[in-house]
């Protein structure tokens, strides 16, 4: 048994600090305003993990130059740089990249607002291919634009380890398929909620408080899914659905934060927020479906797991939830409410 558990502890150890630090990592962010048929206003938002900057940055063809310094400034998630760009020909038709993308686990959101025109083009530049082409204006049409928006809600639901581990608690500690239903559709449209009003500025939490209990909220559920595993009882276990509908507003405003930072324009923030949380909520049920997949398929196995090995669940969210608690109470006291 203790040759089992030791090298699982040491994994979990080198891998926690990565895993329950997913939740500071917020897409890039690069818009380039054209304030002339080839010069460019650039506004550049580097995001930040754990306070330390990510080794990206931009790449611009070469007859383009920045004119004098960047004026940066620093944000809760990113470090902000405006500056002017100036360019021989005009950027459409031609590549942009983002240098270190490929390495650094995040995406970077491209908004392009081409010369003499309202025209938005919006890109979304991946790790996998950390390179856009601007499209000219006949080429407009046929980009994603702000479809990029559902895209991005999928990946940040399903990247977004603290709120997967969340999920996966509410789906351990639930066996009857219309109390599940019940209990995934109350975290929905709970976190549906706060997601909206807090991306348009009609409430906000601060950063620090905010990840302390989300991260409460991990170790909480770890708990219950220990309680039920032991056959005992709780408010939660009754009803399951109260607390994820409260565990839902919480976890909305979480999700808001990534929206949020990126400072879209009036216009095209609710178009923007109703993709988004349409993403968000697909990745949460392709998550559920994929679990419940899993254990009937376990089922049906019949395989006789180790008690240790039922219990896996519960320490990683447990231990998840317990590791960041302590790092964003931390974070809390040294920053300051």
């Amino acid at each position: 048994m203790r040759r089992v558990l030791l090298p699982l502890l040491m994994v979990a150890a080198l891998l926690m600090p990565r895993l329950v630090s997913a939740h500071d990592l917020f897409p890039g962010f690069l818009e380039l305003q054209a304030t002339g048929a080839s010069t460019y206003q650039v506004l550049w938002k580097l995001p930040l993990l754990q306070g330390q900057r990510l080794p990206i940055a931009p790449r611009f063809p070469d007859d383009c130059a920045l004119q004098g310094a960047p004026v940066s400034r620093q944000e809760a998630t990113a470090l902000v740089y405006k500056a002017k760009l100036s360019c021989r020909e005009p950027l459409e038709g031609r590549v942009i990249s983002i240098d270190g993308l490929a390495s650094a686990g995040t995406e970077v959101l491209l908004r392009v607002r081409p010369w003499q025109t309202e025209a938005l083009q919006t890109l979304l530049i991946q790790p996998e291919q950390p390179e856009a082409v601007i499209p000219t204006a006949s080429e407009a049409d046929q980009q994603p634009g702000v479809w990029s928006y559902l895209r991005l809600g999928i990946e940040h639901i399903l990247l977004g380890v603290d709120h997967l581990l969340l999920l996966l608690g509410l789906v351990l500690i639930v066996r009857d398929g219309w109390m599940l239903l019940k209990t995934v559709t109350a975290f929905t449209l709970a976190n549906s909620i706060t997601l909206s009003v807090s991306a348009v500025g009609i409430v906000q939490m601060p950063a620090a408080p905010l990840n302390a209990a989300i991260a409460l909220s991990i170790l909480f559920i770890g708990t219950e899914v220990v309680r039920f595993m032991r056959g005992q009882t709780s408010f939660t276990l009754r009803h399951p659905w109260v607390v994820a509908c409260g565990f839902g507003l919480l976890h909305g405003f979480g999700y808001a934060r990534g929206l949020a930072e990126l400072g879209l324009p009036h216009h095209e923030l609710l178009l923007a927020l109703l993709l988004f949380n349409v993403g968000i909520e697909i990745g949460q049920d392709v998550f559920v479906v994929l679990v419940l997949a899993l254990e009937r398929a376990f089922r049906q196995l019949q395989i006789r797991w180790p008690v240790w090995v039922r219990r896996v669940p519960a320490w990683t969210i447990g231990c998840a939830g317990a590791y960041w608690t302590i790092e964003t109470t931390v974070s809390l006291i040294k920053g300051g409410v």
